[in-house]
């Protein structure tokens, strides 16, 4: 191999990796001005989250942060994101459950919290069922913090940040499924 092919690859591995890390925070970015969006608005539903998405993609295209496409993606990498917190949040509530047995906790206050929890668990529940069919993450896409599993190997990848979602060190695998 030549001197000049072994100047290229350290060239474009660090292309990669700069233009992977500009991405993250490009999302990462995405998902503050769309967080600011929300909050702003009166509603606190999901139409409500599409329209603040909309608006912070609408602005950050037009500042010239990202492409049509890369807003595509950035969209629905969030809309995963927001899928995977409330299957997170419907595992907390099924822990609340556990953790708040009658046995454990005065009738009274648990009467009350089972109300809410039941409300707030029908909820997530339905959250949940639409994430299950958007669940799989692949190689390339950017996730915000959490561990991966391998489909191929069941290998488990922890993000202890926003990342590009890498290949399976282990299989070589590119899909994966977000989990707790």
């Amino acid at each position: 191999m030549s001197t000049a092919t072994n100047r290229k690859r350290p060239a474009t591995s660090a292309r990669k990796t700069d233009e992977a890390s500009h991405s993250v925070s490009t999302y990462d970015r995405f998902v503050e001005k769309s967080r600011e969006a929300f909050e702003r608005g009166k509603e606190k539903s999901h139409s409500a989250w599409e329209t603040a998405m909309q608006q912070a993609r609408q602005q950050m295209e037009a500042a010239g942060e990202f492409s049509t496409e890369q807003g595509d993606a950035f969209m629905r990498f969030l809309r995963r994101d927001l899928q995977q917190t409330g299957i997170d949040m419907r595992h907390l509530g099924k822990e609340a459950k556990v953790s708040l047995h009658p046995a454990r906790v005065s009738a009274g206050a648990l009467s009350s919290l089972a109300k809410v929890l039941g409300a707030a668990g029908n909820m997530l529940t339905g959250l949940s069922e639409r994430a299950e069919s958007v669940l799989t993450y692949h190689s390339g896409e950017i996730t915000m913090a959490g561990t991966l599993t391998c489909s191929s190997c069941g290998k488990a990848v922890h993000l202890n940040k926003t990342s590009v979602v890498p290949v399976c060190k282990s299989c070589k695998g590119t899909t994966f499924r977000k989990g707790y």
